[in-house]
């Protein structure tokens, strides 16, 4: 959903009645594109978010504390030097349009009074903010700068004067009439959708809230103009005219809508047409857009810093990749000791068969029932018991080079297994919360650093997981808890279950370590097979079928002295398949 003029104009009537009259405190600019004023009233204290984001620009008070840069850059600087200490004295929208004045009274260096506009320009790639005099209406300075090369319509520089972004060539519904509104509906094309047509015609209506209008008047969606008689006609001007009454007057409420996750999925300026089992929330412009954005802005950090980690683990895996096949062929190169001990021994049992100044012998292999013939490289200047010793030195370094290089193969093709168990761990976290432990795990086993504090703080201490398992209750009412990185595996593994629970494992494939808590009870198929569901989709096997999950007592798990975070071993399992799923609904955190 597209944040349209009708949100900003509900966005702007409720910053009007809370800031009005409020002193900016502080402004911060913790990324590139986005401001944000901290602005007190007596008692209260907000934070207004002003984004220029080509995706996200917004306008919104919001809850969400964003770090801050530890040098704040010149624009952040510039807004301090003219509005901190200022106070608002409105919001202010030109008709529908998504550009919101924010007017600031404060003092210049001399001390006199002086009014500033902030303005916000919410239009997607060419979005920006603005800060003008409004003494003689020229620009201070923007956020983005660009000249006529950029733009033939203005040029956003400063000392240049303000032009505000151009026009659509719309109708402001606000000062719509009937039968002007028939005069524009019925002059688009007969085969275009009502809602498209409201959209092209109106000032601030995006697509998704015009198609909302239609249905609230009790129209299909996508009814073409062809179709619509005066009936129709009639209703959908009704339909506008209670949108935009509760508009005005404020007591409209938006709508947010979510995902069958429980996340917010899209947002509404109006209440929508209730659709299927779709869960719907209905509050202020500001307390929907907030939720909507924080929890994108969430998930697009979550994004983010997944990213970086598995960018890092892939080129931990490619560094052993390389290295396992190195160590592979050098085991396989010293598998060639064998052929060195055979010339040895067939070469003491033929001393008096090999004279000195011999390149070459031809022996027969009493090993083979054929007693067939092998010829054996000789250094001439070396008699045949030197030849014999020569041999047998390089079968005991091929022996011994074939031990270490097998152990350290063995070690590498674990330390890839690890990577892959923790990369399954990163591609599964669904909060920050769960990454930052699967990024401390890193730093301890040295594959990743912990950043450098910033002078005054302390470093974050790398302890004992702070997140819980999740918790489940199966149908026949036992608690099963799933680990969600290798340091929950081992504490719910290791230090919270007992010996006679149950615990549940992917076979052979990285995931999440699962325990039926028994409490000494016999445990029922359908708890176990609800469980082994359970470890299947909390692994890499989630989009599979049929997926193998080993299960055995709690008391058969160890883990090897040593052995990197989550690796166990075990034994007396068996083995079941089931299909990935959560059952019973959603996880509950205890």
């Amino acid at each position: 959903m597209p944040f349209d003029g009708l949100f900003l104009h509900g966005i702007c009537k409720e910053l009007n009645e809370q800031l009005t009259q409020g002193r900016i405190e502080k402004i911060y600019q913790p990324v590139r594109d986005e401001i944000v004023l901290i602005i007190s009233k007596p008692g209260s204290k907000y934070r207004l978010l002003l984004s220029a984001n080509a995706i996200n620009a917004r306008v919104h008070i919001t809850s969400a504390v964003r770090a801050n840069p530890t040098a704040p850059p010149v624009f952040c600087m510039l807004l301090r030097k003219h509005l901190e200490g200022g106070k608002i004295i409105g919001f202010y929208q030109p008709g529908l349009d998504r550009v919101l004045d924010i007017r600031v009274d404060n003092r210049d260096e001399t001390g006199r009074p002086e009014q500033k506009s902030l303005f916000c320009e919410i239009m997607g790639r060419h979005s920006n903010i603005i800060l003008v005099s409004r003494t003689d209406n020229t620009i201070i300075d923007g956020i983005r700068r660009y000249t006529h090369a950029v733009s033939r319509h203005r040029e956003v520089l400063p000392g240049r004067p303000y032009i505000p972004p151009p026009g659509q060539d719309k109708t402001n519904p606000f000062e719509l009439m009937e039968e002007q509104f028939r005069e524009l509906v019925m002059g688009a094309d007969l085969d275009e959708p009502l809602a498209v047509i409201v959209q092209k015609k109106l000032d601030g209506l995006s697509i998704p809230t015009c198609r909302e209008i239609v249905e609230l008047a009790g129209l299909p969606a996508d009814l073409i103009l062809d179709h619509c008689g005066e009936h129709e006609l009639r209703a959908l001007w009704q339909s506008l005219q209670q949108v935009l009454e509760a508009s005005k007057s404020g007591t409209i409420k938006t709508t947010l809508v979510y995902n069958l996750q429980g996340r917010p999925a899209d947002f509404f300026p109006i209440p929508v047409v209730p659709k299927g089992n779709v869960k719907y929330s209905h509050q202020t412009a500001n307390e929907t857009a907030d939720k909507f954005f924080s929890d994108k802005a969430a998930r697009e950090e979550l994004r983010k810093q997944k990213a970086l980690i598995l960018d890092r683990i892939k080129k931990e895996t490619k560094r052993l990749d390389k290295k396992l096949k190195l160590q592979q062929k050098s085991a396989l190169d010293a598998g060639e000791g064998e052929r060195y001990r055979l010339y040895g021994e067939l070469l003491t049992a033929n001393l008096y068969r090999v004279e000195r100044g011999l390149k070459e012998v031809e022996l027969e292999n009493y090993h083979d029932p054929e007693l067939k013939t092998i010829t054996i490289p000789l250094i001439p200047e070396r008699s045949g018991a030197e030849n014999a010793q020569i041999y047998f030195k390089k079968y005991n370094k091929a022996r011994n080079t074939l031990v270490a290089a097998r152990k350290m193969a063995n070690q590498t093709y674990e330390e890839l297994q690890y990577l892959e168990g923790v990369a399954t761990a990163v591609e599964l976290a669904e909060k920050t919360e769960e990454l930052e432990e699967i990024r401390q795990e890193l730093v301890g086993q040295g594959y990743l650093k912990n950043p450098a504090a910033m002078p005054g703080r302390k470093q974050a201490k790398t302890g004992q997981p702070k997140l819980k398992p999740l918790e489940f209750t199966s149908s026949d009412g036992f608690t099963v808890l799933v680990g969600k990185n290798n340091r929950q595996n081992d504490t719910l593994t290791l230090k919270t279950a007992e010996d006679t629970d149950i615990w549940l494992h992917t076979c052979k494939i990285p995931g999440s370590h699962v325990i039926i808590r028994t409490g000494g009870r016999p445990v029922p198929d359908q708890t176990l097979l609800e469980a082994a569901a359970l470890a299947a989709y909390y692994s890499r096997a989630r989009e599979s079928s049929n997926v193998p999950v080993d299960y055995t007592l709690r008391k058969h798990v160890k883990k090897p002295n040593g052995a990197k975070p989550g690796y166990v071993i075990y034994d007396k399992q068996k083995t079941i398949y089931v299909d990935p799923k959560v059952p019973g609904g959603q996880a509950c955190r205890s």
